[in-house]
């Protein structure tokens, strides 16, 4: 049964982890030469709590606070190493049911990383906290607006100017939803939003991303193309090379949230990128052009594609035709100082940091076409043309 558009939408709240380079290794953060990093200038000093720490946005956000000269305090469950700095401040406690690491504590800023799907851990920090801290800076999702559901038809609409701004309408919970009951992914996230701009009115801060690719992703939500590239031969390419996608490096992303933090920057950001729209074609070839590996690549019809029962952005991740969550507006969030790495380094990083990890772990990614799938899909193709 081939993907409708609505499940498209659905999937979106999976959103929300060198290429055989001759010679080029993974930047660390402190290396890459990005704009995000370049600030040359000296912050006041802030107490920040970070919920989280250790997954994919928690480490680089960590370390760059720390070395902004930012007094940092993290809380886990402390059930995952980590290779934070030593000065970073380890509470730790679980967001359902343990909180007293925190009680008689005070921040000048909390970072809620919520990537989780619960709001009842937004709903309790809030509460916790209304009087601890100056700002809260809440990580939500583009997942949180209300979009309409799609026909599989809207796939032939290119996108060629953003839609989504921050004042687009915000899902609602399901007709008949209680409080305590779970929450759909969208929904959740902005129902978050709302118990954080309720609970710190003109002390909050909303960032809205959207897919965060890079070195330290294990889904292979976005680390399936480079590390597709990678690997050569002819290499499957979605649809129409028009069709609008979005990313960002979650190292940008983390560092701008620190700089957001540190400058007590209030509001609602979209927090995707780059700057300029990006086609699914342009992405596709900065992976290709610091490609060594001999590669082509053969692009194929979304309508032979959902004939093929192929499945929009989890059998070929990164792309959703004409789906306006791939081209959302980030002109606010560039204004207050979020700027981007070329996606060329992004992929030099992510296949780098791929390198390193076991075989088994390399391969359990939830998202991407196996070779083999990949390889009858072309010969379909092939076949199809005659």
């Amino acid at each position: 049964m081939t993907p409708s558009r609505r499940e498209f939408v659905r999937t979106t709240g999976v959103i929300g982890a060198g290429l055989a380079l001759g010679g080029l290794g993974a930047c660390s953060r402190g290396d890459s030469p990005s704009p995000s990093t370049s600030d040359s200038t000296t912050p006041t000093p802030k107490r920040i709590l970070i919920f989280g720490g250790t997954g994919l946005i928690g480490p680089n956000m960590v370390e760059y606070a720390v070395e902004r000269g930012h007094q940092v305090s993290i809380f886990t469950r402390g059930l995952a190493e980590d290779n934070l700095p030593e000065s970073v401040e380890r509470l730790l406690g679980d967001r359902n049911e343990d909180h007293s690491a925190l009680e008689g504590r005070s921040w000048d800023v909390v970072i809620d990383n919520n990537t989780s799907r619960d709001y009842r851990w937004v709903q309790r920090s809030t509460d916790l906290l209304r009087d601890a801290t100056d700002h809260y800076l809440f990580v939500s999702s583009i997942s949180a607006y209300d979009l309409p559901s799609f026909q599989w038809s809207d796939a032939q609409t290119i996108m060629r100017e953003p839609l989504v701004s921050e004042d687009y309408a915000l899902a609602n919970p399901p007709a008949g939803w209680t409080m305590g009951e779970d929450l759909p992914y969208g929904p959740m996230k902005a129902f978050c939003e709302n118990l954080v701009h309720e609970v710190f009115p003109g002390r909050s801060t909303v960032v809205r991303p959207g897919l965060i690719v890079g070195p330290g992703d294990p889904t292979n939500r976005w680390t399936y193309w480079p590390v597709r590239f990678d690997g050569g031969g002819e290499i499957l390419a979605p649809g129409n090379p028009e069709h609008s996608t979005q990313i960002i490096d979650q190292r940008d992303l983390t560092e701008w949230v620190v700089r957001l933090a540190e400058n007590g920057t209030m509001g609602d950001f979209n927090a995707t990128g780059p700057a300029e729209r990006l086609s699914m074609a342009s992405m596709l070839e900065q992976i290709s052009a610091v490609t060594e590996t001999e590669h082509e690549m053969t692009w194929v019809p979304e309508t032979f594609l959902e004939a093929e029962g192929v499945s929009a952005w989890s059998d070929l991740p990164a792309w959703m035709p004409g789906n306006p969550l791939m081209y959302v507006d980030v002109s606010k969030a560039a204004a207050a100082g979020l700027t981007y790495r070329s996606i060329g380094l992004t992929a030099t990083d992510t296949v780098a940091w791929d390198r390193t990890r076991p075989q088994e772990e390399r391969e359990a990614g939830s998202f991407g076409f196996s070779r083999e799938r990949e390889r009858e899909v072309l010969d379909a193709w092939t076949a199809a043309k005659g």
